[in-house]
């Protein structure tokens, strides 16, 4: 079976390494970018099942790049989960407005973090 390859979005290098340790010790093949920019670049070569995506990016914010990932039709498929430290009253129902599939909260639960990822990821045939 073919690893899921799962892009991690995140501008915090410290986030970003966790994260990525933990879902490469799981097993999934990691894509790491660490702006909106970047990971469109990333998106266009190597199209990812799973984009984790910090909602906090410098230049264009997560919410934004989610909506236009989601108006694409080359990319509206990709699932994308909100992995954000904003865990204020109204944030996940921004994220899903925004056409975010899910949401995790930062810190991760790095026990936790493989499972709910992995619950978020679509279905092989």
């Amino acid at each position: 079976m073919i690893a899921a390859r799962i892009l991690i979005v995140d501008d915090n290098k410290t986030n970003l390494k966790l994260a990525s340790d933990v879902l490469a010790f799981g097993g999934y093949e990691i894509l790491n970018a660490s702006d909106a920019e970047s990971a469109q670049q990333i998106i266009e070569t190597s199209r990812p099942d799973l984009i984790l995506m910090d909602i906090g990016l410098p230049g264009m914010d997560g919410l934004t790049f989610t909506r236009l990932l989601k108006a694409d039709e080359a990319t509206r498929h990709i699932v994308i989960v909100a992995l954000t430290a904003s865990a204020m009253k109204g944030d996940d129902v921004r994220a899903r407005e925004a056409g975010c599939d899910g949401y995790i909260t930062k810190p991760i639960d790095t026990r936790t973090f493989p499972a709910a990822v992995a619950g978020y990821l679509p279905v092989r045939a």
